[in-house]
């Protein structure tokens, strides 16, 4: 399984991309949304992680120009990865398109937990956990 975490901090990515590596999945790194979104353009993935704060485009601009494409990637699930913890926060993620929202630091288990429902709901192929 191919995974893209679209996230300007490069320890969280490294953390993250160790997580999935146990998992035996494959994880490529975005240092921004900008690039995240050229990302998805050229390749394929199963899941998409992403962090709300980062320079330039936020995770939710993000998330709406996913969500916004004329093809089979605006329904690729999507999981918010934030340290921010505002009331309304989850709220706010799903209705922009988001399918879960972990907070940092992520558990491992919490992670693949996420990852595994988000695969039940779709094809049910290729379980984490």
């Amino acid at each position: 399984m191919n995974v893209l975490f679209i996230e300007d901090d490069q320890m969280n990515r490294r953390v993250v991309g160790d997580m999935l590596d146990v998992a035996g999945a494959t994880m490529t790194g975005a240092e921004s949304a900008e690039i995240g979104l050229k990302m998805i353009d050229e390749n394929d993935y199963a899941i998409i992680l992403v962090d709300l704060r980062m320079p330039g485009m936020d995770g939710l601009t993000a998330i709406r120009h996913i969500r916004a494409r004329n093809d089979a990637k605006a329904s690729l699930p999507i999981i918010v990865v934030t340290a921010d913890t505002a009331i309304d926060l989850r709220e706010r993620c799903l209705a922009e398109g988001a399918d879960e929202v972990l907070f940092k630091p992520v558990a491992m288990d919490a992670l693949f937990d996420a990852m595994g429902r988000i695969l039940a709901k779709g094809s049910g192929d290729g379980m984490i956990g």
